[in-house]
């Protein structure tokens, strides 16, 4: 994904998973990394807005992501692409 994708970190980092938003950089914790996995299987708003809320701790970061998914392309489009690259973690 353009300007949103995920970077799997080594054994010894202390977050195994980066988020990248552009020039952003979002750790995310093994517990968030599991739950979005589990999550990617709800229904799209559900899984949206889930997403939001483990990821986006702030007002600013959601407006980041929300950014970086509207140059996906249309909704549906933006939730495949999250779906596939949280389960390819």
């Amino acid at each position: 994904m353009d300007g949103l994708r995920f970077e799997r970190r080594g054994e010894g980092a202390y977050y195994k998973v980066i988020l990248h938003i552009h020039s952003t950089y979002v750790p995310i914790s093994d517990e968030d990394v599991e739950a979005l996995k589990k999550t990617s299987e709800a229904a799209d708003d559900q899984f949206l807005e889930s997403f939001l809320d483990r990821v986006g701790y702030s007002s600013y970061l959601k407006d980041q992501i929300r950014g970086a998914l509207q140059q996906i392309g249309e909704r549906p489009q933006q939730i495949a692409a999250l779906r596939q690259s949280i389960q390819a973690l």
